[in-house]
């Protein structure tokens, strides 16, 4: 069993011992130092408010009841959308000036874990401050429950994924008319969750008629591993050639991540839905700026710069995107993990309104959408990691590596990232074991894989002397 307690919220796996896993007792005492959070920061206001929302994860409905319970049992009136999305959600704090918000979901993970992600009064991920806080709160447990007469009140609203839709659709990068005109045929590979209901719904109100959706029970049983890479998303590829689709899209449980199958049955790349709806906005908005994280395509940097903007890399973490898009005033950004921000809508990754741009965007095309994907540069990335034994120093390796290359453009915002002319390594240590992750990109995957391999060798050299 697994339990995993960070700044931005608490994951694990379902069941076994207390603090080994994400059990009740676990979820009762993270939500109430979350909830105690909360009142601790606002002290003079009367009417304290939390949304809550989960994926379909089979253990959902359990961890929705405890964390509804505890909440209410802190004095916090409860507005639960129920089986929804992680941009609703986000979307939900704000517009119904809630104080806070809990998403129910384990992301790509697959059925056995959930988490409780928190998010601030601004419908965004919470700071690592504010995290360690929390955690602070939860370790000694420093709660105060409410008296009979103080509890607080529970109400479902299940509307807001309507208005979700109808401010995707109000948007002006959006255009109906378009998408229904071009008559796409389309398949959903909705992993049983959230999106069987909701990506089909969006679908609709953009004018699309021809819609084919596998893995659309919203039972928690996933399918296949949910994460939406190539490797898991052969049953698409295989229906959109059965169907003779024009295309195929994949979102994760929560649909906060967004990929595409073209109409050959090959992937977009998971990396380009980011660079493909940032560069039919950027189109329309010369000049502006965009953010994504150090691990993410330089293909972004090249659609930016191309239309007169300027890119920014973050560190990895949708929180420091979001933070980075604030101080750059980036007009979208987002990470390559097909994860779109767009600030007119909201501050977090949002699949559905990545759906309604890049639509919008192929049925002006006008093309296929494996010829849209041609005219973006090809990149490709390797990802590998490197084990240490406890003893090294992971940081002074990755000083002597920063200091072999210096004469090179190097980020250490987060790790090192070296850049070679369009090529880069990006190097990180992981937080929780002795590995150092090498992700690498260049014009061709062998390419990409020589690079890393360069910087294993010389990490490996660093080591030994």
């Amino acid at each position: 069993m697994t339990l995993i307690k960070s700044i931005s919220g608490i994951r694990g796996t379902i069941g076994g011992k207390p603090d080994n896993g994400l059990t009740p007792l676990d979820i009762v005492k993270f939500t109430s130092a979350y909830g105690t959070w909360i009142l601790n920061n606002n002290k003079t206001t009367t009417d304290i408010k939390v949304v809550i929302g989960r994926d379909a994860r089979i253990s959902g409905q359990m961890v929705s009841g405890i964390v509804t319970g505890t909440l209410i049992g802190l004095g916090i009136n409860v507005i639960d959308l129920d089986l929804s999305t992680t941009p609703t959600v986000e979307m939900a704090v704000t517009e119904l000036n809630a104080q806070g918000g809990i998403i129910l979901t384990a992301s790509h993970n697959p059925k056995q874990w959930n988490a409780l992600k928190l998010l601030n009064e601004k419908g965004e991920f919470i700071s690592e401050l504010n995290g360690q806080e929390i955690l602070r709160l939860a370790e000694n447990s420093d709660f105060n429950y409410a008296e009979v007469n103080n509890l607080g009140t529970y109400k479902v609203n299940n509307d807001f994924i309507e208005q979700h839709f109808k401010k995707i659709i109000d948007l002006p990068y959006v255009d109906v008319e378009a998408i229904k005109n071009a008559n796409f045929t389309i398949v959903i590979d909705a992993i049983n969750s959230s999106g069987g209901i909701v990506v089909p719904n969006l679908l609709q109100r953009l004018g699309v008629k021809n819609i084919k959706v596998i893995h659309g029970e919203p039972n928690g049983n996933f399918a296949h591993n949910p994460e939406p890479l190539p490797e898991h998303l052969t049953d698409l590829s295989k229906e959109v050639l059965k169907q003779k689709a024009h295309l195929g899209i994949s979102v994760d449980p929560d649909v906060d991540r967004l990929a595409f199958v073209c109409d050959n049955g090959e992937m977009f790349g998971e990396e380009y839905t980011l660079v493909a709806v940032a560069d039919y906005i950027l189109q329309k908005n010369k000049n502006a700026n965009t953010v994504s994280n150090l691990s993410s395509t330089r293909a972004l940097r090249d659609v930016t710069e191309a239309n007169g903007g300027s890119y920014s890399a973050s560190a990895v973490g949708e929180v420091n995107v979001v933070k980075m898009m604030k101080e750059t005033n980036a007009l979208i950004g987002g990470e390559g993990n097909g994860g779109i921000i767009l600030p007119e809508l909201h501050n977090g990754r949002d699949a559905l309104v990545g759906i309604a741009i890049f639509l919008t965007h192929l049925a002006k095309f006008g093309k296929s959408i494996s010829e849209l994907r041609k005219t973006y540069p090809n990149y490709c990335i390797s990802k590998n990691k490197i084990e240490l034994t406890p003893q090294i120093d992971v940081d002074k390796v990755l000083a002597s590596v920063k200091e072999k290359y210096k004469d090179q453009p190097v980020n250490t915002i987060d790790g090192v990232k070296i850049e070679f002319d369009k090529e880069w390594v990006h190097l990180r240590k992981s937080n929780t074991e002795p590995i150092i992750r090498i992700y690498s990109e260049s014009m061709s995957i062998e390419a990409a894989d020589k690079l890393a391999n360069k910087i294993i060798a010389d990490i490996k050299a660093i080591i030994e002397n």
